[in-house]
C-alpha cells in the first residue's frame, strides 16, 4: 500500500515531539555542595580524589529514597550558600548548622545531626576553659563562613579575632601560640585530632558551648519542591535506621 505525501508530512512532524519526551534514566542529577576540609562530615579522600563524608553518606541515601541522584562538587565552605543560591549548585550536605540568619537566605531540611562548637587550645595549656569569658584580652580565631566567627566577633572582649580558611590553618596558629584558642565545631575537631591531625593542641575539656544547633541539608531560599523531596528522603533513612547506622560508621 503506498503512503500519501500528506501522510508523510504528518509522521515527520509528529517525530521530533517523540524523540524530546524525556525518560526517568536522562534525568540530570542534583549538584550537591560539599566542603573538602569538614571531616567526618566532607572531607577529601586522596585516595579515591573524591569527597566523602557522613554528610556525603547522608545526601546520597537521601537521594536514594526520594529516587534522584547525586553528583558532589567541591566548594569552599564560605561559598556554598552563594553558589546556591546562584545556581551553581542545588543542594548543601555539610557540617553547617542553622541559624535564624542563614534562614533568611535559604530554606533548611529536618536536623540529621546536632552538636555545638568547641574549644582549641595548646596541648600544654593547664587553664581550665569554662566559657569565653576565660579568654577575655586574648587573641582568638575561627574558620571563615562558620557561626563562631560570627559569635566572636559578637561576643567581642577579646584583643583580636582573626579568620582562617580552614581548622587546620587555626590548629597550627594556635600551636605556634600566635593565638590564644580558636572556636570549631567539635565533633570535626573531635575527630581530626583522633586521627593525629595536630598533636600539638586540644580540645579543652571543660568548656560549654553556647551555639548546640542542627545540620540539615540546605535548598534554594523558596524551592517547596526539592524541601518536600530531601524531607522524604530524611524520614525515609530515619525509619529504616540508615541514618543511625551512617552516624555510627563515622563515629559521631
Amino acid at each position: 500500500m503506498k503512503l500519501t505525501r500528506r501522510f508523510l508530512a504528518r509522521l515527520a512532524l509528529s517525530l521530533p515531539a517523540l524523540v524530546l519526551v524525556p525518560t526517568a534514566s536522562a534525568q540530570t542529577a542534583v549538584n550537591v555542595g560539599a566542603t573538602a576540609t569538614g571531616v567526618p562530615f566532607t572531607f577529601l579522600d586522596v585516595k579515591t580524589n573524591s569527597i566523602q563524608g557522613m554528610m556525603v553518606d547522608v545526601a546520597t541515601a537521601v537521594g536514594d529514597a526520594a529516587g534522584f541522584k547525586v553528583a558532589i562538587q567541591q566548594t569552599v565552605f564560605s561559598a556554598l550558600i552563594p553558589s546556591l543560591t546562584t545556581s551553581k549548585i542545588d543542594l548543601i550536605s555539610a557540617g553547617m548548622l542553622k541559624t535564624a540568619a542563614r534562614a533568611e537566605v535559604v530554606d533548611f531540611s529536618a536536623p540529621v545531626y546536632s552538636y555545638g562548637e568547641g574549644l582549641i587550645v595548646k596541648t600544654d595549656d593547664p587553664k581550665a576553659y569554662g566559657g569565653l569569658d576565660d579568654l577575655k584580652g586574648e587573641v582568638v580565631g575561627a574558620q571563615v563562613g562558620t557561626v563562631f566567627l560570627e559569635l566572636l566577633n559578637k561576643k567581642g572582649g577579646f584583643k583580636e579575632v582573626r579568620s582562617y580558611d580552614s581548622i587546620a590553618d587555626m590548629m597550627r596558629d594556635i600551636a605556634l601560640g600566635r593565638i590564644k584558642a580558636g572556636l570549631g565545631d567539635q565533633p570535626i575537631v573531635a575527630y581530626q585530632l583522633a586521627q593525629g591531625a595536630n598533636t600539638s593542641v586540644k580540645l579543652a575539656k571543660d568548656y560549654k558551648p553556647v551555639n548546640v544547633g542542627d545540620v540539615c541539608l540546605v535548598v534554594r531560599k523558596g524551592d517547596a519542591q526539592m524541601l518536600a523531596r530531601v524531607n522524604k528522603g530524611i524520614a525515609a533513612i530515619k525509619a529504616d535506621g540508615t541514618l543511625a547506622k551512617i552516624v555510627k560508621k563515622w563515629n559521631l
